[in-house]
């Protein structure tokens, strides 16, 4: 499949670890993928030395570009958020137009630094259902990557991690759905957006986990059959 069948993604805040994870992922499942951030010149650094990370591994012919986070959006077909839940709001306003009639990919855990292992849900009950009520019913938000590890998506093999996908629209999480498994991982449907807040509210707990083992742990969903 080449990328002029596939859609076009964006992720804002894109710049850290687990923006240029997911971008490199996606990126080499073949997608045209925008890296945004609030400042052109820290996307194009991010760019660069995902670029030079992915040329060392061999994999060169791709498709990565910077952009601001507006023009992202605005160029994009299905973007994904990556930054801080203290930035969640403002950007979301700032695209709000963009995004209308797209699929958002809410990333976003409400951690309260620094008590970041303990569950601290927001008075909207989660990111995910925040951000459905700031974009309004144009935009189909979906819950998605809370408990994957930044270290696991900068890894060139698989990741043993499975991924919750929350969502008002049946049809909007298929294709987050897909967009996982290009990533190399599975995706479950997991119901509309207001559960996302168990997702998100896990976070915290693998944080706590992941200190206490010194891992990088994630989830598993069993009793499937094959």
């Amino acid at each position: 499949m080449t990328t002029d069948t596939l859609p076009v993604l964006a992720i804002l805040g894109g710049t850290g670890d687990l923006g240029t994870g997911l971008a490199r992922r996606w990126a080499q499942a073949g997608y045209q993928v925008i890296i945004g951030s609030r400042t052109l010149e820290k996307a194009e650094a991010a760019v660069s030395d995902l670029r030079e990370v992915m040329a060392d591994r061999g994999v060169g012919d791709v498709t990565v570009q910077p952009m601001e986070n507006l023009a992202a959006a605005e160029a994009a077909d299905v973007v994904a958020v990556t930054v801080p839940f203290s930035h969640h709001a403002s950007t979301l306003t700032l695209v709000k137009d963009a995004l209308q009639g797209k699929i958002l990919i809410d990333v976003t855990v409400p951690l309260v630094p620094p008590k970041v292992g303990r569950v601290q849900l927001p008075e909207g009950g989660s990111a995910g259902q925040i951000a459905q009520e700031l974009l309004g019913e144009g935009v189909a938000v979906v819950s998605a990557f809370q408990n994957v590890a930044a270290a696991h998506l900068q890894e060139g093999s698989g990741v043993e991690c499975d991924v919750l996908v929350c969502g008002n629209k049946k049809a909007a999480r298929e294709e987050v759905i897909k967009l996982v498994e290009a990533a190399g991982m599975r995706g479950f449907h997991a119901g509309m957006i207001n559960n996302a807040a168990a997702a998100e509210a896990l976070t915290s707990v693998l944080i706590v986990i992941n200190k206490q083992y010194s891992c990088h742990a994630g989830i598993r969903i069993t009793g499937l059959s094959d």
